[in-house]
Order: C-alpha cells, then structure tokens, then sequence
C-alpha cells in the first residue's frame, strides 16, 4: 500500500534523515532537522514522504520561488527514494505529486537541478518526466 504525506513534525523529519542522508550525505542529523526547519519557516520548503507499507521509500523537497526568468515556479530542491527501493516508480509518484500541487496552487512549472554525475536521474527526468534540460547551475563557495 502506497501512501504520500507531508511531514511537518519533527519526529516525522526525523524519520525521513536516512532516506534523505543517502541523497544529502553531507548533513548530519542535527544540521538536517535545523536547515529543514527554517527553511520550512522563512522559506516556505515542503517536504513530502512516500509510504511503502507504512515505511518511508521516498522523500521530495520543494519550493513555490518566483523569479523573472521562470515566473511562479515550483523548485525540487530535493528527490531521493531509498537504495533498495529504486526503480519502483516512487519518484515518478512524488515528482506528479508536486506537479499536481504546483497546477493546483496556480504555478506554471516546475525546475529542479541535478548533479552532473547523476546520468542515470537526467535520463529519468528527460525521458520518463518529459523534462527539458535548460540550463547549468553554477555554484562558488564564499
């Protein structure tokens, strides 16, 4: 049984860590729940779970933004199913889910980044999602 949910709890955010850590290994624990919290807060960041028989399998983050080169847009900061679950047709479940909430909420697209090594993803979104590659995201550190 498949089940997506909105985790806004933080024992829920919490429960999502492992998944997330396999896509944002980078972040410890604590630094995972402070930057989901405040970006939730100042930012209006969405975190989105699906349920595999009760379990978490798969996890989006996203975004409404609105800038002069996209208008109102949804951004997919985040999108990462589990190891061991891939394959299943959950990340095609969660980016309709935000696709449907952006078409909803009266926004006209949707973008995400990915990086350069990710082949596997950019095939995935190009020929599954039908998503056009636009354009490089450039990135320095201050």
């Amino acid at each position: 049984m498949i089940k997506i949910k909105e985790l806004q709890l933080k024992e829920d955010i919490i429960e999502a860590f492992p998944i997330m850590n396999e896509l944002r290994s980078h972040l410890d624990l604590n630094s995972y729940i402070e930057l989901v919290q405040e970006a939730m807060e100042k930012d209006m960041y969405h975190l989105v779970a699906l349920y595999e028989h009760g379990e978490i399998a798969a996890v989006i983050g996203y975004k409404p933004m609105i800038t002069l080169y996209y208008g109102r847009f949804i951004w997919v900061c985040d999108l990462v199913t589990k190891e061991d679950k891939r394959s299943n047709g959950f990340g095609e479940k969660l980016l309709s889910f935000v696709e449907n909430w952006a078409k909803k909420n009266k926004y006209q697209a949707v973008a995400l980044s990915s990086g350069l090594q990710r082949t596997e993803a950019h095939r995935f979104y190009e020929e599954r999602m039908t998503y056009d590659r636009v354009s490089f995201v450039f990135k320095k550190l201050i």
